[in-house]
Order: structure tokens, then sequence, then C-alpha cells
């Protein structure tokens, strides 16, 4: 519509009078209409139709360019909801697969387990390293009763401590109260308290034994216990996914055996691997745990036998000294209740 009016526009006369006037013309007040027409109905940005017929046609063909916008968001929102629902099925895919793998290894170890009690079945056995492992468990089973009983000692040490200092103080102030019998309530008194005193120092030696004895059981050793179980569980598997191996070899050689055989041999190796790795670390963690034993308990036990022949000898400077050589630290009386801070 434009370019017809230009060109109208470029090939019009225009007339003019001796005055220099233009003459108005029905065609000027056209053209001029056809302009501003032009100007004032410019395209909507926001709005933007597009048109099949002429300038000033009719409403017919007009497509409405809200009506794309809205069609491309829903189809933005459709593939973004396809995707969520593709990442979601994928997880799902993936915790069945996790799920079918564990209910398969646990139902070939549980047949192996059961094989094994009924003697059915074949078991991979070390026979040195089971003998350590028993030896192990025999040694856990002892120190874990020198721990209880040693612990029992420290309880009943600390009641006899606790009632030596009560009789103490009970002596004491007898004898401010009674001076028939001032100096015989006062020598009690000193010597309950010395006893108190020395009571003191060999708990604080027995505490640092009982503390030492349950680090090893209670850390060390189970520390290495885990590993064996590890080990066990990895013997186990082996040996489940062997004997399924040594099944299919058995069997017929057609194409799904034989694939079924490939992959069978794979997971075989992987379970081999697995055990023989936790052998060899079951295998060192013992040698260390052996030397580490050792060593601890040639301090503690020297540190008891001082401590308590000391203490019963009636040689608090011995006593004393045995705690310096041992760098144990005793605390101050009333340490161990909370501060008035923490009682807030």
């Amino acid at each position: 519509m434009a370019e017809s009016i230009m060109s109208k526009a470029a090939t019009m006369e225009i007339p003019i009078n001796s005055n220099g006037d233009t003459r108005a013309l029905p065609e000027d007040d056209s053209l001029e209409q056809d302009l501003q027409q032009v100007m004032v109905s410019g395209p909507n940005l926001n709005e933007t139709s597009i048109v099949s017929g002429g300038y000033g046609g009719t409403a017919e063909g007009i497509i409405p360019t809200s009506s794309i916008k809205g069609s491309t968001m829903h189809h933005s929102s459709t593939s973004s909801s396809a995707m969520a629902e593709e990442a979601t099925r994928g997880v799902a895919v993936e915790k069945f697969d996790i799920m079918k793998k564990w209910g398969l290894n646990t139902y070939k170890c549980t047949k192996q387990m059961i094989s094994e009690r009924f003697g059915r079945g074949s078991r991979t056995v070390d026979l040195e390293l089971e003998a350590q492992i028993d030896v192990l468990r025999d040694t856990k089973r002892k120190y874990e009763n020198v721990l209880r009983l040693a612990r029992a000692l420290t309880n009943h040490f600390y009641s006899m401590v606790q009632t030596q200092h009560a009789l103490g103080d009970t002596f004491a102030d007898l004898s401010q109260k009674s001076p028939e019998l001032r100096d015989e309530f006062g020598y009690n008194a000193e010597t309950q308290k010395l006893l108190c005193k020395n009571g003191e120092t060999l708990l604080g030696a027995i505490n640092f034994f009982v503390s030492s004895i349950n680090t090893l059981v209670n850390k060390t050793m189970e520390d290495t216990l885990m590993t064996i179980k590890m080990y066990e569980n990895a013997r186990l598997e082996f040996d489940a996914y062997r004997a399924d191996l040594e099944e299919l070899n058995l069997g017929p050689r057609d194409a799904v055996t034989l694939a079924r055989i490939e992959t069978a041999q794979n997971e075989y190796q992987d379970h081999k691997d697995k055990y023989e790795r936790l052998r060899s670390d079951v295998s060192v963690k013992l040698k260390f745990l052996e030397e580490n034993k050792v060593k601890v308990m040639h301090k503690q036990l020297l540190l008891f036998h001082n401590a308590i022949s000391a203490y019963f000898a009636g040689n608090q400077q011995q006593l004393e000294q045995t705690l310096k050589q041992f760098n144990i630290k005793l605390k101050p009386p009333g340490s161990d209740k909370p501060s008035w801070l923490e009682e807030q």
C-alpha cells in the first residue's frame, strides 16, 4: 500500500498558480490522508499481526502473535515435563538394576552358605590365616575379661578411697570434739588422709591402664576384626561365583550358555581379585596388630605392677615416680564436676 502511495505521489503533476500557491486537488487530500494513516497505524511491536490481504482489508486471515507465543510456551513446558519424566524413569531403572544385582548376589551367597553348612559345597581355606584369625578372636575374648575385671577393681577401689576420705574427715572432727582422745583420733585422721591421697594416685594409674586396654580391645582389635569380616564375606562371594561358573561349565555349550559363561567368568575374576586383596589386607593388619599389642601390653603391665606394688608397700615416692615415668597426670579434685556455666 505504501509503495502504491509513493508511486502515485511521484507521478502526480502539481500545478502552480500565478502566485506560486498550489491548487487544492481531491487527489492531494486522499494522498495526505493515506500518508497520515500509514504514519499513525504503523507496525505494533507488541501486537504484531500477519495480514493476508491488502492494507485496509478485512480481518480474515489475521493471526495474532499472542497465539503463536502461547503455543511455543506450551511446547516448551511439554518438553520440560518429558525431560523430567525421562530423568525419573532413568533413576528408577538404575535403582531396579541395583536391587536386581543385590538380590542375585544374596541368593548365590545364601545358596553357597547352605551348601557349606550341609557339607555339599566346597570352600576356599587359607589354613595359616584362619589359625591367626582364631587366635585373635580368642585373645580378644581374654582381653575383654581383663578389661571387665580391671573396671570392677577401679569401681571397688574408688568406693574404698571415698570411704577412707569420709572416715578421715570424721576422725578429724572427733579429734576436735574429744579432748581426751584428740591424739588418737588425730593419728587415724592423718593415716586415712594419706591412704586416700595414695589411693587417688593409684586410681590414676589404674584408669590409665583401663583406658589403654579399652583402646586396644574396642578400637584396634575391633578394626582388624571388621576387616576380617569383610574378608570372610568376600570369600563367601568368591566361592559362590566360583561354584556358579563350575556349574555352567558342566552344562551344554550353546550360544546362550556361552554368553552366560563369559559373564560368569568376568564376575568370578572380579570377586577373586576382591578376595585376594582383602586377604592381603587382613595379613598385614594381623601383623601390625600383634606388634602393637606387645608394645602396649608391655608398658601397661609394667605400670600396673609398679603402681600396685608401691601402693601396698606404702611407698608414696615410688608411686608418684611411677606416674611420672609413664607421663600420667592426675586430675585435680573436683575436675569431674561440671562448671557453674555448664550447669546453667
